[in-house]
């Protein structure tokens, strides 16, 4: 059994296996076996009470016990869950939720949507659903929300409106972008969209999310960085700041992770090269704290740095020792180490609250190292997304154990006997009253992954949308003749038993 992905500069066998031979089961790790079962533990707690009190609707607000449609009664938190439910080997769980999207999941709304937030959670949930069970409900509904999102993009430039009203397919921008679409908005729906159009075999999904990165190609700058800010119309970006935290991030990982969807192969080069081309903007935006040498990713504006960290931007230590393979091998271990330095830091900011969770962002003054500055908590993934690649790439346990000491923290600080809450302040420890459903998508799958044996969702054969969906890789050339729709799911989940397989 192949233990770890590739470490830069290491050959791995050709194929390694893609579930656990039940012999090799009893023989992990028995603290991960137990870890493993902790986090299982917490999803059955937080699924059940979203059962109870919240069901069909789309996140739950544990302290007042009931539910609330803030994504136009999508059953966003439902549909978030269902791979997290069927990686977990939760097939009861899965089935139930599986039988309300057939039954009762409807996209005729009179809502104006984020076409961002729809695309990540709905759209990915629902087709990483699919992959994994091959149920084609799961597909139909992702076409039907995508055929609502698709009006969006009907703008002069190809870059799309960023809010859609899902019954009537009128498009426009929230009022406080002045008009312009949002980076990380416009150009975080490739992955899903590419991902429709193979198993539809409908290709004006991909048409349309592909137009988005060229015409970002015509614009983009040398160092790679691009503004927050794009003009629907002109395609051209608006004075405004540049991040890998809100509103940036998840731009620059679509375009390392379509490299990876595509096999890698020349038809998406110019994906990986606009990344890369990224990557030395986003090293030139790197700096170190004293006294203790954290290195941290500065946001820009013109020409001024600001010396502020979203822990959104925490995406960036995974992302980069993703793509660390795909250079030679001294520019590889340079990428691995800058990946290495950022999660040390990412980790820092859980550990120097009182409370051990981090706050929203930080800020860096000489000989201080690291202030919170928003102080909330919302029960964020970045960070234990990030030690699971990193312990996946490097097979170093110490990001196994620190991603149990964010799991601790968020047992003793946000568990209640009606769910899990946010924290308003990380440093008093006073809760907010909402479960987000990435908490159930990401923040407890990538922990679950974290103590997992790698071939479990394995990065030869899945890539993870930014909310944390696994979409299969389709081979170029299939070696059986299968297509996408009937190919047999090749998720192996662990059963409900500790150390056996469902």
């Amino acid at each position: 059994m192949v233990r770890y992905l590739r470490k830069a500069g290491v050959q791995l066998e050709e194929n390694p296996a893609t579930e656990i031979p039940r012999k090799d089961l009893v023989e992990i790790d028995p603290i991960n076996n137990e870890r493993r079962e902790k986090v299982k533990d917490a999803m059955l707690h937080a699924w059940n009470s979203y059962v109870k009190y919240a069901w069909g609707m789309d996140e739950l607000q544990p302290q007042s016990k009931n539910g609330v449609n803030s994504f136009g009664g999508l059953g966003a938190t439902l549909v978030d869950s269902l791979d997290t439910l069927y990686i977990m080997g939760l097939r009861d769980e899965f089935q139930k939720a599986r039988d309300w999207v057939a039954e009762s999941l409807s996209f005729d709304k009179d809502y104006d949507a984020s076409v961002f937030e729809t695309t990540i959670r709905v759209v990915g949930g629902l087709l990483s659903a699919y992959d994994m069970s091959g149920d084609k409900v799961f597909l139909e509904k992702a076409k039907d929300i995508a055929d609502r999102l698709l009006p969006a993009w009907d703008t002069t430039s190809g870059i799309p409106y960023n809010s859609i009203n899902l019954a009537h397919g009128r498009a426009h921008n929230f009022g406080w972008t002045n008009g312009d679409s949002i980076l990380a908005d416009s150009g975080t729906e490739q992955l899903e969209f590419i991902a429709l159009s193979q198993r539809t075999g409908d290709p004006k999904y991909q048409l349309k999310a592909e137009n988005v990165i060229r015409q970002l190609q015509k614009i983009y700058p040398s160092d790679g960085l691009l503004p927050i800010y794009i003009n629907p119309q002109s395609g051209q970006a608006s004075y405004s700041t540049i991040t890998f935290g809100a509103m940036g991030d998840s731009f620059y990982e679509y375009l390392l992770k379509v490299w990876i969807q595509g096999n890698k192969t020349e038809s998406v080069k110019h994906y990986r090269q606009m990344w890369e081309t990224s990557m030395e903007g986003l090293i030139s935006l790197t700096r170190q704290t004293t006294p203790s040498n954290y290195t941290y990713i500065c946001e820009k504006s013109g020409g001024s740095l600001s010396h502020k960290m979203d822990e959104l931007a925490c995406f960036a230590p995974g992302m980069l020792a993703l793509g660390a393979s795909g250079y030679g091998p001294e520019k590889a271990k340079q990428i691995m180490n800058l990946a290495e330095e950022l999660a040390r830091t990412c980790y820092n900011f859980y550990q120097t609250t009182p409370t051990k969770l981090a706050g929203e962002n930080y800020y860096f003054h000489a000989g201080q190292d690291m202030n919170v500055g928003t102080s909330w908590n919302i029960l964020r993934p970045e960070t234990v997304e990030s030690l699971m690649y990193l312990w996946r790439l490097t097979g170093n346990k110490t990001y196994q154990d620190w991603g149990w000491d964010i799991f601790q923290a968020f047992e003793k600080n946000s568990r209640i006997a009606s769910g899990y809450v946010g924290l308003r302040d990380v440093n008093s420890g006073e809760k907010d009253d909402k479960m987000q459903t990435f908490f159930l998508a990401e923040t407890l799958k990538y922990l679950y992954l974290l103590f997992s044996p790698p071939s479990v969702v394995s990065f030869d054969e899945w890539v993870f949308n930014t909310e944390a969906h696994p979409l299969r890789i389709v081979p170029t050339h299939g070696s059986n003749g299968q297509s996408i729709e009937t190919a047999t799911p090749v998720v192996r989940p662990f059963g409900r038993k500790q150390g056996k397989q469902g």
